[in-house]
């Protein structure tokens, strides 16, 4: 049963289930990320049976096999995958960067050129559930950043990739595969191995040990962020569909056990409602076990005094996903500070964002969304500035820099300057 408590009697940190890393998983990261540096593929093959039970004859998804993959799928399902990249691309057209360079009239030329990232990594799960959006998702806005090769990793469990993922990563052109998953996934992307490339930057969400090895490689490579359980926050008035809201709070919990599922409401009558409806739906899915777990230990709902308040609850909180199920939402949404994506309205449901509107699923949890935002183009890209001046615009400007480098105790930056200044007038 999910519990209901009063704002002042919650601690916020505890709401999205907030703990401290667990050092025993930390450790045994740390172990495998070693292992494959220093043995490569023979470490990979060997996590690959322990962990997937299979022993591939190569770790690279050839051609002919993506190929069969396509042929496996629903055509159907294929159409709708293929609709649901074109919008994530329209979406993320939007986002692109150009260069910029400002040209001042005394000899000086400023600018920024925009460059992507030569190559990328894209981690998909393949535990308790299918992601073919995670393709989508994470190799989309890669592509039109213009990254040049994009390398994707997902388990093969009993040797076998879903062809859904496969026929998912040919829509959205992924251009090499390998079947390896978990923390040894992220080490071969880090560091390499016979087989695998390293790459730059290593984006996708995962399970604990996953995000843990995401978070000891960072440095060697760039990641997009250090992704926890899944969360939602659904503010609701008392006009709101009880059942409606249960289905939404249950979108989540079914991803894992220990995802969160929180309803904001100033309405005591939706509290109760909702609370019985979540009794009803639980036992009718199929994933009934891992929602249970995740509303009974992980979700809450929380009784605001006003909808204000439930605003200003939320912003508190900074949830990974936020739908204001009001009649008029955009009345709410410029008081909205922190949230990864925000669904409006009643007939926006989360689900929407997971597969099919546009807008990237790959969002911060964990109360991360207050300094950060969901995967973007500008993920895949990196801003370099420029700069060129003539002669005589550095010695206009000469003396002003030697006497801001002499304040910091910098003479040699001085000299740089000091020293072309002083040739320029011997000219």
């Amino acid at each position: 049963m999910i519990q209901q408590y009063r704002y002042q009697d919650i601690c916020i940190d505890d709401i999205f289930h907030r703990t401290e890393e667990k050092t025993d998983i930390a450790d045994a990261v740390a172990g495998i990320l070693a292992d494959v540096r220093a043995n490569g593929d023979e470490a990979l093959l060997r996590y690959t049976k322990q962990f997937d039970q299979a022993v591939p004859s190569r770790l690279e998804v050839t051609a002919a096999e993506r190929k069969a993959a396509m042929d496996l799928v629903d055509p159907k399902l294929l159409d709708i995958l293929k609709q649901a990249a074109k919008n994530i691309s329209t979406f993320h057209e939007k986002q692109k960067r150009n260069d910029f360079v400002m040209t001042e009239q005394n000899g000086v030329i400023l600018g920024q050129k925009i460059t992507p990232l030569q190559r990328v990594g894209i981690y998909v799960p393949g535990g308790t559930a299918c992601y073919p959006s995670t393709v989508l998702m994470d190799t989309i806005p890669a592509k039109i950043a213009g990254v040049e090769e994009i390398i994707m990793t997902t388990p093969a469990k009993g040797g076998k990739i879903n062809p859904v993922i496969l026929a998912a990563a040919e829509i959205a052109g992924v251009d090499r595969i390998f079947q390896v998953g978990g923390a040894q996934a992220i080490a071969a992307l880090a560091y390499g191995t016979e087989s695998i490339p390293h790459v730059d930057k290593i984006v996708g969400p995962g399970n604990a040990f996953v995000a843990e090895a995401k978070k000891q490689v960072f440095g060697k490579v760039s990641i997009d962020m250090i992704a926890g359980p899944s969360e939602i926050l659904i503010l609701a008035d008392d006009t709101c569909d009880a059942e409606i809201v249960a289905a939404d709070l249950l979108s989540q919990a079914e991803h894992d056990k220990m995802a969160s599922a929180v309803l904001v409401t100033d309405s005591a009558r939706l509290a109760d409602a909702v609370s019985a409806e979540l009794e009803k739906q639980i036992p009718l899915l199929p994933r009934a076990e891992i929602a249970r777990a995740s509303i009974d230990t992980c979700s809450k709902v929380i009784l605001a005094e006003s909808m204000e308040q439930a605003v200003e609850i939320s912003n508190e909180i900074a949830p990974e996903h936020l739908e204001i199920c009001v009649d008029n939402p955009f009345a709410y949404l410029a008081k909205i500070k922190h949230a990864g994506s925000i669904f409006l309205g009643k007939h926006a449901p989360e689900a929407l964002g997971d597969y099919f509107a546009g807008p990237n699923h790959t969002l911060p949890t964990g109360g991360t969304a207050r300094f950060s935002s969901p995967l973007s183009v500008d993920d895949f890209i990196k801003k370099s500035s420029f700069t060129y001046y003539t002669a005589e615009a550095l010695c206009c400007v000469g003396n002003q820099i030697v006497r801001f480098a002499q304040e910091e105790g910098l003479q040699a930056h001085g000299n740089a300057v000091a020293i072309r200044m002083k040739k320029e007038k011997n000219i």
